[in-house]
């Protein structure tokens, strides 16, 4: 299995309007029901909630008020509970579902207005969706299931085959090109199913709680595999999830979701540090804040140090800026206590025992 890789440095505690957009939704509403629009206006001008829209109206509020910008290449998280709308959002970006109200533009085009083949063509060629379920033809070869988005295209059979064989090799499973679906494991199917994702080349990357439905260990490790691979082809990507440890460990940002409405967007380290609200700081009381604390932010200026210390020991451990409280645990065990936070070959800062305790202490309050 190829091995995780950290994802470059990335730019994304608030896009600005002069960032390169991919995805960009502006108050997307799903009311469900045949008198949606008349429970739309009375959400509008009464207030009601999901709870009032059902009694009166008969209708199921899916998204609510939804917006967000996503950057080209970031990988977008949308996590929250069964029934927060989701998986419901998702189906918006390639117009699965029409929205009741409001927009989705990608590159800037609204896809509410595209016709009929301009949206087939978006489908075919610029958005590719991978589900839980892992929709795979069972009566077609793992080659001829990734080749399917390229014959769809009318590319011939010699030059969608050399392509599936390509992106098979991508997701290592160069030598099961022949094998059919009940052949393989749960988790080879859904490499499958990325496989056949990638293979027409979209810009953009929508998956559906691609690996949910997995074992632990399968699971993780298709997260190191996918993080390679979108670190290598630089896809936009929004992945859903109910699991915040998987959109933790892969989201450059993370919109936390409940009953249809986008509650918090930030990076894990925003969304833990500083949740919004009770309801995801419940979320984020169980996950450790060991890896979201780093060494710039417990630092002490040098020259405060050496004021009460002296000088900063020659061989003081060194750490850079970036590195967690976790490390920097481990750092401060082998020393001798004190560590020297340094940039560019320069000390910028430091760190004693006492000060990371009390960095630590303050990680779990």
């Amino acid at each position: 299995m190829i091995s995780g890789a950290l994802l470059d440095s990335f730019n994304c505690g608030g896009v600005s309007m002069t960032a390169d957009i991919a995805i960009d939704a502006k108050g997307v509403w799903k009311v469900f029901g045949a008198r949606s629009q008349e429970a739309l206006q009375a959400i509008h001008s009464e207030g009601l909630s999901k709870t009032e829209v059902l009694e009166h109206f008969d209708c199921v509020v899916g998204v609510a008020d939804a917006s967000f910008e996503i950057e080209r290449g970031e990988l977008f998280c949308v996590m929250g509970l069964s029934g927060s709308g989701k998986s419901t959002l998702v189906r918006h970006v390639n117009r699965l579902l029409e929205p009741t109200d409001g927009h989705i533009y990608l590159d800037g085009e609204d896809v509410m207005g595209l016709n009929d083949e301009s949206l087939r063509d978006l489908r075919n060629r610029r958005v590719a969706m991978v589900f839980q379920n892992f929709g795979l033809m069972p009566h077609r070869t793992v080659r001829d299931n990734v080749a399917m988005p390229l014959e769809i295209r009318g590319t011939g059979k010699a030059r969608r085959w050399e392509e599936a064989d390509r992106v098979l090799e991508l997701v290592e499973l160069n030598g099961w090109e022949d094998k059919y679906a009940h052949e393989l494991s749960g988790g080879m199917q859904q490499r499958v199913g990325l496989a056949r994702a990638i293979a027409a080349d979209p810009e953009i990357l929508l998956m559906d709680e691609p690996f949910s439905a997995l074992d632990p260990l399968i699971r993780k490790q298709l997260q190191d595999q996918f993080m390679d691979l979108s670190h290598k082809l630089n896809k936009t990507t929004m992945f859903i999830t109910h699991d915040l440890d998987e959109a933790i460990r892969i989201g450059h940002r993370i919109a936390i979701m409940k009953d249809g409405r986008i509650v918090q967007i930030g990076t894990p380290e925003e969304i833990i540090l500083n949740p919004a609200d009770d309801y995801v700081a419940d979320f984020v009381a169980g996950i450790s804040k060991l890896n979201m604390i780093f060494a710039h932010a417990v630092m002490k200026p040098v020259e405060e140090f050496e004021a009460h210390h002296g000088e900063v020991p020659e061989d003081a451990k060194e750490a850079h800026p970036d590195m967690d409280l976790s490390d920097l645990m481990n750092l401060c065990v082998d020393g001798h206590g004190v560590v020297a936070v340094a940039q560019d070959g320069k000390t910028v800062g430091v760190i004693n025992r006492a000060g990371l305790i009390r960095a630590i202490q303050d990680s779990q309050a």
